[in-house]
């Protein structure tokens, strides 16, 4: 798994292309302040360490949103960040289970519609650290 972290001081989403004929319904604009934007590349070899790739994950995503004090999570699915990707349907439920598992420690979590092309505006902090890649 490959994540791509930004604390952002303003994050929108529109969904704009149905790229997976299962993906769900999915319309209109949500726009969020102070948020924790995760991008996530989930790959073939999460499945065999699963549990320990969800942990580290959430140890990071957790530790990125501490740094600013965010409370405000968006999880968003984004296979352009290299190495073997994951077939949609791991890809969907490692961001379910991360997604339920930063709610159960008091995270509002927000996923970008799963199957779906999105436009987005992004406006990050400044500091090095609201900008953070990690390999797990």
């Amino acid at each position: 798994m490959k994540l791509l972290m930004f604390q952002a001081e303003r994050f929108a989403w529109r969904p704009f292309q149905r790229v997976l004929p299962e993906a769900e319904e999915a319309e209109g604009r949500t726009e969020l302040s102070d948020v924790a934007v995760i991008f996530i590349h989930a790959e073939t070899s999460d499945q065999a360490t699963r549990s320990k790739t969800v942990t580290k994950a959430i140890k990071n995503i957790k530790w990125l949103a501490r740094k600013r004090e965010l409370s405000e999570i968006v999880l968003h699915s984004f296979t352009h960040l290299g190495g073997d990707t994951a077939e949609p349907a791991l890809a969907r439920d490692l961001m379910e289970d991360i997604a339920e598992r930063l709610r159960q420690v008091d995270l509002e979590v927000w996923c970008t519609p799963f199957g779906w092309v999105c436009e987005w505006e992004l406006a990050v902090y400044g500091e090095s650290l609201a900008k953070v890649f990690k390999a797990i």
